[in-house]
C-alpha cells in the first residue's frame, strides 16, 4: 500500500493524480515525503498524532482536576465545565475547519489549527483564574479539531477501498492509545511538578506537531479539485441532514452513548479523589482499565461483524450499557461502591460503548450520498461533542460531583440512547420487511 492509490474527484476527470501541486507565487512549497513504504509509515506517524493531540488534551491534565480547583479557588464544577469547553470547542470546530478545507487545502488549516492549538495550550499554563482557563481551552478544542477532521480528509484524498480501511484501522490504534496513556502520564507528570507542567509538555507535542506537518505532511488535495465555501448551501445540506431520520437516530444514539461515556471521563477524577480514596496514580490507572475496555468492545465487535447484523450489535451494545451503569447504581445505593468494584463496572460499560460507537456512525453515515459523506461526518461529530458534552455538564451542575449525581446522569444518557433507537428501530425493521 502507497499514496499512489489516490481517490478520483467525480466531479472531474477519474484519473488518479500522484504529482505536486505547484505552490503559489510567493509561496514556500511543502517539503516532499519519502518515497514507498517509509513514506506510508511517515504519514501513519503524522496523522496518527493528529488525530491522537484532541483526545491527548481532553485525558492529560484529568488526574489534577482537584489541584488545579484548589490552586485556581475555583469549585469542582466549574474545573470540570473546562472539561466541558474543550469539547465544545472540538464540535464547533469541526463544522468550520471542514469546509475550509475543501476551499484552501489540507495544509493551511491544518497549519493554523496546530499553531493556535500550541499557543493556547502554553496560554493555559498561565491561566491567572479559571474562567481564563475555561476560554483558553475552549479556544485549544476549536484548533485540534483540525487535526481531527483534515487528518480524516487526508485519507480520503488518498486511499479508497480496503487500502483506506486499512489506514484508518492504525490510526485508531494510535489514536485510541491517547485516551489509555493520557491519564497515566498525566499522573506522572505530576510528580515532576505543579499542573501547569502538564500544558507545557502538551505545548511542547503541539509544537512538535506543527512541525512534523510543515516538513512531512504534503498538500493531498490539489487546487483544482477545491470548492468554494458557499455558507448558505451547506447550512441547507446541514437542515437536510437533521430531517433524514436514517441519519438524525443513530447520530443521537451516538451523542447520547457518548454523554454517558463522557460523564464518567470528566467526574471520576473528582468522584475517585473524594469519595474512593484514590490519588492521581490510583486515577489513572484505573482509566487505563476502562480504556481497555473500549478497545475489547471494539475487537468484539470486529468479531460478530459477519455473525451479527448491525442493529443487532448496536441494540446489544446499548442495553450492555444501561445493564452495567444500572448495576453500578445499585453499587451506590447498597453501599458497596469501592474503587474495585466501581472500576469493574466501569469497565464492563466500556466495553459495551465499543459496540455502540462503531455501528451508530456506520448507520448514521452508509447510506450517504458521497457529495454529503463529509458534512454528514462533520455534522455527526458536532452532535456527538456538543450534546454528550452538554449532558456530562449536569452530573455536577450546581454543586460538588458526586458518585450518586454521576450515575444518575450516566444512567439517563444511556438509558436514553437505548430508548431512541429502540423507538426507532421498530418501524425501520418493518420497512426493511416490506422492501425485502
Amino acid at each position: 500500500m502507497t499514496l499512489a492509490s489516490v481517490r478520483p474527484d467525480r466531479r472531474h476527470a477519474a484519473t488518479p493524480t500522484t504529482t505536486a501541486v505547484p505552490a503559489a507565487p510567493g509561496t514556500r512549497a511543502p517539503r516532499p515525503a519519502p518515497a514507498g513504504r517509509a513514506r506510508a509509515l511517515l504519514l501513519v506517524i503524522v496523522l496518527g498524532v493528529l488525530s491522537a493531540i484532541g483526545p491527548l488534551a481532553t485525558d492529560l491534565y484529568l488526574p489534577a482536576l482537584p489541584d488545579i480547583a484548589a490552586d485556581l479557588g475555583a469549585t469542582e464544577s466549574a474545573v470540570k465545565f473546562t472539561l466541558t469547553s474543550v469539547m465544545a470547542g472540538m464540535a464547533l470546530g469541526q463544522l468550520v475547519v471542514g469546509p475550509l478545507s475543501d476551499r484552501w487545502g489540507r495544509r493551511a488549516p491544518l497549519l493554523t489549527g496546530t499553531a493556535v492549538f500550541t499557543a493556547t495550550t502554553a496560554a493555559i499554563a498561565l491561566a491567572p483564574n479559571v474562567e481564563v482557563f475555561s476560554v483558553l481551552r475552549f479556544l485549544q478544542g476549536l484548533s485540534a479539531a483540525a487535526g481531527l477532521v483534515v487528518s480524516r480528509a487526508i485519507v480520503r484524498d488518498l486511499y479508497d477501498g480496503d487500502a483506506a480501511a486499512v489506514f484508518f484501522s492504525r490510526l485508531v490504534l494510535l489514536s485510541g492509545l491517547a485516551p489509555m496513556l493520557g491519564p497515566i502520564i498525566g499522573g506522572q507528570l505530576l510528580l515532576a511538578g505543579p499542573w501547569p507542567v502538564l500544558f507545557g509538555a502538551l505545548g511542547a507535542v503541539g509544537l512538535l506537531t506543527t512541525a512534523l506537518v510543515w516538513w512531512a505532511l504534503p498538500e493531498s488535495l490539489p487546487r483544482e479539485l477545491r470548492t468554494a465555501v458557499d455558507p448558505r448551501g451547506q447550512l441547507r445540506v446541514f437542515g437536510s441532514l437533521l430531517r433524514d431520520t436514517r441519519f438524525l437516530v443513530p447520530t443521537l444514539t451516538l451523542a447520547l452513548g457518548f454523554g454517558m461515556s463522557f460523564t464518567y471521563i470528566s467526574a471520576f477524577s473528582f468522584v475517585s479523589h473524594n469519595e474512593l480514596g484514590a490519588d492521581a496514580q490510583a486515577f489513572a490507572l484505573v482509566f487505563a482499565v476502562t480504556t481497555l475496555g473500549m478497545v475489547l468492545g471494539n475487537q468484539v465487535n470486529a468479531l460478530l461483524v459477519r455473525h451479527v447484523e448491525i442493529h443487532r450489535r448496536l441494540l446489544l451494545g446499548l442495553a450492555g450499557s444501561v445493564l452495567s451503569v444500572g448495576a453500578l447504581a445499585v453499587l451506590d445505593l447498597a453501599g458497596a461502591a469501592s474503587l474495585v468494584s466501581v472500576t469493574a463496572a466501569l469497565f464492563v460499560m466500556m466495553l459495551f460503548t465499543g459496540l455502540v460507537s462503531p455501528n451508530a456512525t456506520a448507520l448514521a453515515l452508509s447510506h450517504l450520498p458521497a457529495d454529503r459523506a463529509g458534512s454528514g461526518s462533520a455534522l455527526l461529530g458536532t452532535l456527538q461533542f456538543g450534546l454528550g458534552s452538554a449532558v456530562a455538564a449536569l452530573a455536577g451542575w450546581g454543586g460538588a460531583v458526586t458518585l450518586t449525581g454521576m450515575t444518575a446522569v450516566m444512567f439517563a444518557a444511556a438509558a436514553g440512547a437505548a430508548g431512541v433507537f429502540a423507538l426507532a428501530a421498530v418501524p425501520a425493521r418493518r420497512a426493511r420487511v416490506r422492501t425485502a
